[in-house]
C-alpha cells in the first residue's frame, strides 16, 4: 500500500520548508527479466518513462526503499539488490514540475532476482514493460540510459559508480 504523496516524508518537509532546496534522498531499480530486457514504467505524474523509483521514507534503509518502490509501480517483489552507483552533488538539483527544488541523492540498484506478476497500471504509473533499449519509447527520462551505462561500468570493474 502507497501513501500519499502529502503524508510522504518529502511531502510533509515541503509543507514545513516552502520553496527552500531540500535534500532528497531516493532509490532507483533495474530490474531485467531473463531475455535481458529492462523493465520501464510510464510515470503518472509527468508521462516518462523511467525506471522504477522514488523517496526514501523515515524508518527504512535505501534498500528497502529499492524493494518499496518496485513493489508500488510494478507489482513484482524485489528479493534481492545490489547497489552499484550513488548520484550525488549540486548538479542533480532539479526543480520539478511543481517548482520543488530537490538536490537528489539517488542510490541505484541491480534487482538480482525477483517474482510476482508485472502490474502495468498502478497510482503511480500509466504503464509498464519489459523492453530492449532500442525498444525505449519516448518521452524516456534522462536517468534511463546514465543509469544502464552505469551497471555496465559497474559489470566490468565491480566498482560502485560515484557520481
Amino acid at each position: 500500500m502507497s501513501i500519499s504523496w502529502a503524508d510522504s516524508y518529502v511531502g510533509q518537509l515541503r509543507a514545513l520548508a516552502g520553496d527552500r532546496t531540500l535534500m532528497f534522498v531516493g532509490a532507483r531499480a533495474v530490474v531485467r527479466d531473463d531475455a535481458g530486457r529492462v523493465l520501464l514504467i510510464r510515470r503518472s505524474d509527468n508521462g516518462q518513462w523511467a525506471l522504477p523509483a522514488g523517496a526514501m521514507e523515515l524508518g527504512e534503509s535505501i534498500a528497502d526503499c529499492a524493494v518499496r518502490e518496485v513493489r508500488e509501480e510494478t507489482g513484482l517483489r524485489a528479493l534481492r539488490v545490489s547497489a552499484f552507483a550513488l548520484y550525488t552533488g549540486p548538479d542533480r538539483t532539479h526543480t520539478n514540475m511543481y517548482g520543488h527544488t530537490y538536490q537528489i541523492f539517488t542510490t541505484a540498484f541491480r534487482v538480482d532476482e525477483w517474482d510476482g506478476e508485472l502490474a502495468r497500471v498502478t497510482d503511480e504509473t500509466t504503464d509498464a514493460a519489459f523492453l530492449h533499449p532500442h525498444e525505449f519509447p519516448a518521452p524516456l527520462s534522462l536517468s534511463v540510459p546514465e543509469t544502464l551505462a552505469d551497471l555496465d561500468v559497474f559489470a566490468q570493474t565491480n566498482r560502485l559508480i560515484l557520481k
